[in-house]
């Protein structure tokens, strides 16, 4: 089911709750799925956007991922690292919407796109030209990297621990950071070209 942007969190909460006859903490899984929510929302849409999704795919992940948690509260599921389980919950939805919508071309234009926005409008245009050249190369770079060196990157990037990465992708801690050290060597190496 599609949730369209205009619905709040609170909402989502009722709908979900409306199919569970009783909910006997109903006030404070809201409370706490709202606190979350505001916390992880935009490094969520962040971490379902690096899949290559459109803007309007990534918003529906990370609502799909906060219902979700919603209902794994309101049936008294684990509460350990909860950030963890989100970023995994939505790791799983970005993929299979990613493997739904089938863009692979579509996702290399959205981290051209992204690339050409962080550009500083302060720059002349040769330095323009110099910058946006490098970032080009940097993300051609970061597009070569196996896809589970891509996630443990981005993951990272969005400030997860080592652990909450492992957790999030299901790989020993020592392979997240071989993944990493692996990744950031590839950068630098073309970063000091």
């Amino acid at each position: 089911m599609a949730i369209t942007p205009a619905i709040s969190i609170g909402e989502l909460a009722l709908r979900a709750a409306s199919a569970h006859e009783s909910v006997p903490e109903r006030p404070e899984i809201e409370r706490e799925v709202i606190e979350l929510f505001d916390q992880n929302r935009n490094s969520l849409l962040r971490y379902a956007l690096s899949f290559g999704l459109p803007a309007h795919d990534g918003e529906e992940v990370a609502q799909e991922t906060f219902l979700a948690l919603f209902r794994h509260l309101q049936m008294g599921k684990s509460r350990k690292n909860l950030r963890g389980w989100i970023f995994r919950v939505a790791h799983n939805l970005a993929l299979r919407k990613r493997e739904c919508n089938q863009r692979a071309a579509a996702q290399t234009e959205s981290h051209e796109n992204r690339a050409v926005e962080l550009i500083d409008p302060g720059l002349n245009p040769e330095e323009r030209v110099l910058f946006s050249q490098r970032q080009q190369r940097l993300m051609a770079i970061v597009q070569a990297l196996p896809e589970q060196d891509r996630c443990c990157l981005d993951l990272r990037a969005e400030g997860l621990r080592y652990r909450e990465i492992a957790a999030v992708l299901g790989m020993s801690l020592g392979a997240v950071s071989m993944s990493l050290s692996r990744s950031l060597a590839r950068l630098i190496v073309e970063e000091q070209r």
